[in-house]
């Protein structure tokens, strides 16, 4: 994907800012591809090149299920009898050529036992389903829904459907996956669909950005894409360019930026739906769009996916994307700091002494610690905005993984009441996050005898933890939150629910949270 260069202007102080803002709140136009439609048709007339349902785990078959398999001769039922199919999670069997059904294929999705149901569970599950089925071109697949779904399990079902059937093959001759023409939607309403919609395109969005090579995603270019969502959503959007990071004196972020011949970005988006005058969510994103490590250089192996560092400024950009799509009554501002960190004669050095646009000097010590040095000057432009509260998403440490492993997003905060926000808000999607201890002894392993603060921590012990304590110098005491999502936002290798790449992780989580904080649950 290829984006044209950003409209910009020169004031009078010779600063360039690239500025859109745009009225109104038009729909935005789908990441999948896909068109959905809704039908109040019997499912056994369902007219569909495949038809996925669903069942639980030795439970008696849904409405829907069984209205299936009452017009497939009692074919679901057989199965179950002699355990080719089980209901568990996840589990997906395919039906071919079913008798009685105006469809090719019947999947039926296992979601496990009933009491124990969740959204992350719905949207996996039926995800699953979705990636096998678009192993081929399918032009219509029909989700036929269970009438009971709460609307949060409906609403998981169509994300998921939207969700596995979009891979990761960007540049392959011969493509692997094949997302539907169209999805069909039985037994649920349009509006908890389309809200699913939302969600999913946000998720692939965030993909997409991730997955793309990093000689086509680099700071420029990310803003470019950003200012095409800022168009699609109706969110205005602000753009500074290496000449007003300069002027806004960003001295730790360029310090990053300075190996690289691709320049420094920083974007500012900004959705008002709520009152006049409310302070606003603030989200901020690291957005390394490539990371060698500088000087401090990362080994072959450790590198090959560091394409996948700005997934933070990406999930931001999703976010903004869906929160702007529904509408929702609150005002947010997402802030992005993009910088590629390479090699040059000009890459900053161990031992360096970089003053933040806060004041504070830092003694670089490891140029690889270079995440934490971006969002240190996105953090301090975040704070000129008065935020109520600030939620930091970045794929941080590795530290993070070693303590949580690859599938769980660490949370750090000065604020518990936002932290609870936050972790309520995952378990209730099913994502995965689990809450590090801030305690002040790790804030004295980052004090500098040169500086007021180095950029690591002492030793190789806590340094998710020391990372966090270093951002927390530079929010001013604001209420804050940061999430390190360096184990889930790719995945080395696939699930069966996804394929390998950018997984969009931390998008519903952070919509949940918006939908919450809106209604004053914080």
């Amino acid at each position: 994907m290829r984006f044209p260069p950003l409209p910009h202007s020169i004031d009078r102080s010779g600063r360039a800012t690239i500025t859109l803002s745009l009225p109104g709140q038009p729909a935005v136009k789908g990441q999948t591809g896909m068109g959905l439609s809704f039908t109040d048709a019997a499912v056994k007339s369902l007219e569909a090149d495949a038809i996925v349902t669903s069942i639980f785990a030795d439970s008696p078959l849904p409405t829907i299920a069984a209205e299936l398999d009452l017009a497939t001769g009692g074919q679901i039922s057989k199965l179950i009898e002699t355990k080719e199919i089980t209901g568990k999670k996840g589990e997906v069997t395919l039906l071919l050529a079913p008798p009685g059904l105006k469809t090719a294929v019947l999947a039926v999705v296992g979601l496990g036992k009933p009491d124990a149901l969740d959204q992350g569970t719905v949207l996996r599950s039926f995800s699953a389903a979705a990636k096998q089925l678009s192993s081929k071109p399918r032009a219509k697949v029909a989700l036929a829904a269970d009438p009971r779904f709460s609307e949060p399990f409906a609403e998981a079902a169509v994300t998921g459907m939207l969700l596995g059937s979009v891979g990761s093959d960007l540049y392959r001759t011969k493509k692997g996956r094949f997302p539907f023409g169209e999805l069909v939607v039985s037994g649920i309403a349009p509006a908890v669909a389309t809200r699913g919609e939302v969600l999913a395109n946000a998720m692939n969005l965030a993909r997409h950005l991730v997955n793309e090579p990093p000689s086509e995603i680099y700071p420029e270019s990310f803003a470019a894409a950003a200012v095409k969502v800022a168009e699609q959503s109706g969110l205005a959007i602000e753009v500074w360019d290496q000449a007003r990071l300069e002027a806004e004196r960003c001295g730790s972020l360029l310090a990053v930026a300075r190996g690289s011949s691709k320049p420094a970005r920083l974007v500012i988006l900004k959705y008002m739906g709520g009152p006049s005058g409310q302070a606003p969510l603030a989200l901020v994103g690291k957005g390394v769009t490539f990371d060698s490590g500088g000087l401090s250089i990362k080994p072959t192996d450790g590198m090959k996916t560091m394409k996948c560092d700005m997934a933070g400024a990406a999930t931001v950009v999703a976010t903004l994307q869906a929160i702007a799509a529904l509408k929702l009554p609150i005002n947010v501002i997402g802030l992005c700091g993009l910088v590629e960190n390479m090699l040059s004669g000009d890459s900053y050095k161990l031992g360096d002494v970089l003053t933040a646009r806060s004041g504070k000097t830092i003694e670089v010590l490891n140029t690889d610690a270079e995440g934490r040095l971006v969002l240190a000057d996105v953090l301090d432009v975040a704070l000129q905005h008065d935020p109520a509260r600030i939620i930091d998403l970045a794929t941080l440490t590795g530290a993070c993984m070693v303590a949580l492993g690859n599938d769980v997003a660490g949370l750090m905060t000065n604020d518990q009441a936002l932290c609870d926000l936050v972790r309520s808000s995952a378990d209730t999607v099913g994502e995965q996050v689990w809450q590090l201890p801030m305690f002040p002894e790790y804030g004295e392993q980052i004090r500098s005898d040169i500086a007021d603060i180095k950029n690591v921590g002492d030793g190789r012990w806590g340094g998710a933890i020391t990372a966090a304590k270093f951002l927390e110098e530079f929010v001013n005491g604001k209420p804050w939150l940061h999430i390190d999502i360096a184990g889930p936002s790719y995945f080395d290798s696939p699930k069966p629910w996804l394929d390998a790449g950018g997984s969009g992780c931390l998008v519903r989580t952070l919509v949940e949270v918006v939908r919450r904080y809106s209604s004053g649950a914080v």
